[in-house]
């Protein structure tokens, strides 16, 4: 069979996860329209009887700003070691520019194959997508260069195939159940800050980490992790409301991946500066 691992680059919010999640045919990393949603490297595994496309979806590249982006981004520079390929991830919707070209330098020189997905192009006219595919040409010489929506799933059987085709013959690296490297614990907090990254807004999200507690058979218990008090009565909102709510849209998932009902426990913690704390951010597997 098959396999091996393919590291997936890209500026943030070109939709790197949802792009991923495509590829491995279901959640494997959460998705936001905030930057640094994704703050660990997760592996993404799709399987099938003849192969094992192992999927490294990264943070974006950036600038560190404290420890938990210095951490990240030393996340994304060890990922491009030891892979068959790279899948370079472009939005359609947005002008390739200064940023594109910068990991474009870094990934041209690694001396594997580089495949261009370009992200995000339903509902956008032929003339448009033609246009960006030109532009992403001129980044450097690609393997091969596809047009895709991660959203409707249009150009994902033909991408995951050119993927495919760049593997070795190799062992199963992972159980071939296993559609993710993340434990049951990261899976479940990763899931409640999901949630509240699309409830919160301006800083707020930055500020936010997960941390599960306990999981019994009937009941899940996490903790949500700000910065500041402020940032706590935002996320709890008026009367509890907001972290309700969080607790609401992240149940039905977290039910879906254990596999019977439960009771999700959600209480909002204080941690002043967690993000420039090493010890908080070993704890939470960052």
């Amino acid at each position: 069979m098959r396999s091996g691992f393919v590291s997936v680059a890209g500026r943030p919010n070109v939709g790197k996860s949802t792009l991923v999640n495509a590829l491995c045919g279901g959640k494997v990393a959460i998705v936001s329209d905030k930057p640094q949603t994704t703050r660990r490297r997760i592996f993404g595994i799709a399987n099938s009887d003849d192969y094992q496309l192992v999927l490294a979806d990264l943070p974006g590249f950036q600038r560190p700003l404290d420890a938990l982006t210095e951490r990240m981004q030393q996340t994304v520079d060890a990922a491009f070691e030891e892979v068959e390929a790279v899948l370079f991830a472009l939005s359609a919707r947005e002008r390739i520019g200064a940023g594109d070209r910068f990991i474009a330098s870094r990934v041209f020189g690694l001396g594997v194959p580089v495949v261009i997905a370009l992200n995000k192009v339903d509902r956008l006219k032929a003339g448009h997508i033609a246009s960006q595919m030109n532009a992403a040409a001129k980044l450097g010489p690609f393997h091969a260069l596809h047009p895709v929506s991660a959203k409707t799933g249009d150009g994902i059987a033909a991408l995951r195939d050119e993927l495919i085709g760049l593997l070795p013959e190799g062992p199963l690296y992972f159980p071939q159940e296993q559609r993710t490297d993340l434990s049951l614990e990261l899976q479940l907090a990763e899931l409640v800050r999901e949630k509240a990254l699309w409830l919160t807004r301006d800083e707020v999200p930055h500020a936010i980490s997960v941390e599960v507690e306990e999981i019994e058979e009937k009941v899940v218990r996490a903790a949500i992790l700000v910065e500041t008090e402020s940032q706590k009565q935002i996320v709890v909102g008026k009367s509890g409301a907001l972290v309700k709510e969080i607790g609401t849209r992240a149940r039905p998932e977290i039910e879906a991946l254990l596999g019977h009902p439960v009771f999700l426990e959600l209480k909002v913690k204080v941690r002043p500066r967690w993000r420039r704390d090493a010890a908080t951010l070993e704890r939470l597997g960052l």
